[in-house]
């Protein structure tokens, strides 16, 4: 084999004009740490925990917001929860995160989903083979009688979740 030739599953040496090595290397983050957020105060302090544990991992962070389905008024048929732009989103994402944590040195990305969070945030975590998933604790009361994405993550996700009060 001649040391020049790419091993298989490597990149070839020299120049890459079309970023492609770029990109691979911005995908196989290994496996990362995912915060579930919905900016409320519990979720906020997931955030800060999971940017803490990821760098202490020396891991990516995926900061993972589910947009509820999307529903219509059933009388005059009008949109209702129509989400913001995934960009505003990555935008609005990243400020929320520069206000609990210093992110330098620390890999990030941005992830919308829609759909059922519980359902949704486990299948990131699937997908990205997280090492664990951080959300915030319920906020409400009732959430201990009808069920909670925590708990549901607790019982389903197939990393480690972790939840912060």
């Amino acid at each position: 084999m001649n040391h020049s030739d790419p091993q298989p599953g490597y990149p070839a040496p020299g120049p890459d004009p079309q970023g492609r090595r770029e990109a691979a290397a911005a995908v196989e983050t290994g496996h990362p740490v995912l915060a579930g957020y919905d900016g409320s105060a519990s979720s906020r302090n997931a955030l800060a925990y999971a940017a803490g544990m990821a760098r202490r991992l020396d891991r990516s962070l995926v900061l993972v917001y589910v947009i509820p389905g999307i529903s219509c008024e059933p009388l005059t048929g009008q949109v209702i929860g129509a989400g913001r732009d995934d960009a505003e989103l990555a935008r609005w994402l990243l400020a929320e995160l520069d206000q609990v944590c210093d992110r330098a040195g620390l890999a990030v990305s941005v992830l919308t989903r829609r759909g059922n969070p519980a359902r949704e945030l486990a299948a990131a975590a699937d997908e990205a083979g997280a090492d664990a998933l951080v959300v915030g604790a319920p906020r409400h009361r009732w959430h201990q009688v009808a069920g909670s994405v925590s708990g549901w993550l607790a019982r389903h996700a197939h990393c480690p979740v972790i939840v912060v009060p």
